[in-house]
């Protein structure tokens, strides 16, 4: 092990590149036992696609909008001899999305299976009430039965995740290896529109339901276990994070970008700004799209690091609006899902680099589902999903004309209507190599998920964390991928230092854990 340059410490000094929820989360991990930590971000605040823009309002979400699978969370804060209440306000939304179609029905689903049945009973009948049981049931199944050979996993395998469902044929049943998303639910659900409601989770990792495998159906289990919305926005989560570390002594350089990982004979030595300056270090995590690794972007020494993100297929984008505005029309939810009639001609001009010109539309109303009345100016983010760095991009009055009249279709109107868009192009000039795509590679195919690189690389020294690495897209994925980057750098037995003494719950002074194995996430947050 060598001494860091700054510290002149036997103290392993580790270099995070992003301060995304992946990045964050590996800091806060790190920190706390021992190491000492250097995060670089490019943009001038934490949280990578956890961002915010500012609003008459107040700050408005313009990435994730609430938080699912909450037990991980705990589990890091725990990890930290924390307590997440101690930190966030979290608001549960027991409605977690209300689902509007052309023809005017209307479905809330809920985090409660038997308002769930009554809903589904009244709007489509005792056999779609009866369908969904057993589709929620499939789902469940599939979420427990997977969650521990893949989620919690550093680095599953084909041969592990067989082993695993040998002794377990009704997961494998579950699972419908040989269907898609689209083909199982059309063969779940007689009414179209619950197959195109559940097929719309395909979108929440980048994807076409009519080309990611059946088993992808477990994220509604992993939904109605649970939502949560963070007071104030999402990005008090990343907020939240970064004083945590820094608390333990990590130290964060904002508006600085790396334009290299050095290696040596032994594997990475440190990183070198844009500026010029060096940073030496024993152990570098990055945390942004592994393709940037691969294309050069980060220097050529480190382009032999996830190969297959080089020329893979792409998950999809969006085009973002982040604004405040008067609402008039239906009454929202918190979360909103406003349907075309048919889902299929979209995914096939997506897959073609396409838009269409009425789109399935997300309506976030931050200022809802409280016992309050929304303000008269209220937060609002809308998404339309959008192929990765398209040949034409639309000019902006064309993506209004997309989102707000069809929107005004299903009589919703904003005034004003706001000129602030985010496209595939700016997604990608935010996150360089990503090619506009907000999850990575694409999770088409049943071995997509093996696919994904993983915390450990082939050089030493050098992990991965983020929603481009294993276990995939969104914050609870995130922050597990944090969680498998550092366990494998533990593992490797590079990193020997004492564990930090923090003071639990009951005032005992205790030697944290290096890390604590998160709990099986039969619930989800």
């Amino acid at each position: 092990m060598t001494k860091t340059a700054h510290q002149g410490t036997l103290r392993p000094h580790v270099v995070i590149v992003g301060a995304g929820i992946g990045g964050l989360a590996a800091a806060c991990r790190l920190a706390h036992i021992g190491a000492d930590v250097t995060v670089v971000e490019r943009h001038d605040a934490p949280g990578g696609k956890m961002r915010v823009v500012a609003s008459p309002a107040g700050p408005v979400d313009a990435g994730p909008t609430v938080l699912t699978l909450k037990p991980v969370l705990e589990d890091l804060f725990a990890a930290l001899g924390e307590s997440l209440d101690d930190h966030l306000s979290l608001k549960r939304l027991p409605l977690i999305a209300r689902h509007f179609w052309p023809d005017g029905s209307r479905l809330d689903l809920w985090d409660d299976a038997q308002k769930n049945l009554a809903a589904i009973h009244a709007f489509a009948g005792a056999g779609a009430a009866r369908q969904f049981a057993e589709f929620s049931a499939r789902a469940r199944a599939l979420f427990e039965g997977l969650d521990g050979p893949m989620m919690q996993t550093a680095s599953p395998t084909p041969l592990s995740l067989a082993m695993h469902c040998l002794s377990r044929p009704k997961l494998v049943a579950a699972m419908g290896p040989l269907s898609t998303l689209a083909k199982s639910l059309t063969s779940q659900f007689d009414d179209p529109r619950l197959a195109q409601l559940f097929g719309r989770y395909a979108t929440y990792v980048g994807g076409s339901p009519y080309n990611v495998p059946s088993l992808l159906s477990l994220i509604w289990q992993a939904e109605v276990a649970g939502v949560w919305a963070v007071q104030g926005g999402m990005h008090r989560l990343a907020q939240g994070l970064a004083k945590l570390a820094e608390a333990r002594g990590a130290r964060f350089h904002y508006n600085n970008h790396v334009a290299r990982i050095v290696t040596n004979s032994d594997g990475v030595s440190g990183v070198t700004l844009a500026c010029g300056a060096q940073l030496s270090a024993d152990h570098v995590v990055f945390n942004g799209d592994p393709r940037a690794l691969s294309v050069g972007a980060l220097g050529a020494e480190v382009s032999q690091v996830a190969p297959q993100t080089r020329d893979a297929a792409r998950s999809l984008s969006a085009d973002v609006w982040a604004f405040a505005a008067r609402a008039a029309g239906p009454e929202l939810s918190y979360h909103n899902v406003f349907f075309r009639a048919d889902p299929k001609p979209e995914f096939d001009a997506l897959a073609n680099g396409r838009r269409v010109p009425d789109p399935t539309l997300y309506v976030c109303a931050m200022d809802r589902g409280g016992p309050e009345p929304p303000p008269n100016v209220e937060r609002f983010e809308i998404i339309a999903n959008a192929p990765p760095l398209p040949a034409h991009e639309p000019e902006v009055t064309e993506c209004k004309k997309r989102c707000f009249h069809t929107l005004a279709g299903f009589g919703l109107t904003f005034d004003p209507i706001p000129d602030g868009l985010t496209t595939p192009r700016e997604f990608d000039r935010l996150f360089p190599a990503s090619q506009g795509s907000l999850y990575g590679q694409s999770p088409h195919g049943l071995m997509a998920a093996f696919r994904r690189p993983t915390a450990k690389t082939k050089i030493p020294g050098l992990y991965l964390a983020g929603g481009g690495t294993h276990p995939g897209a969104g914050v609870p994925m995130a922050l597990l991928s944090a969680r498998h980057a550092v366990e494998t750098m533990l593992s490797d037995r590079t990193l020997r230092w004492p564990s930090r003494p923090t003071v639990t719950r009951g005032g005992m002074s205790t030697g944290s854990a290096p890390t604590a194995a998160a709990p099986s996430v039969s619930s989800r947050s």
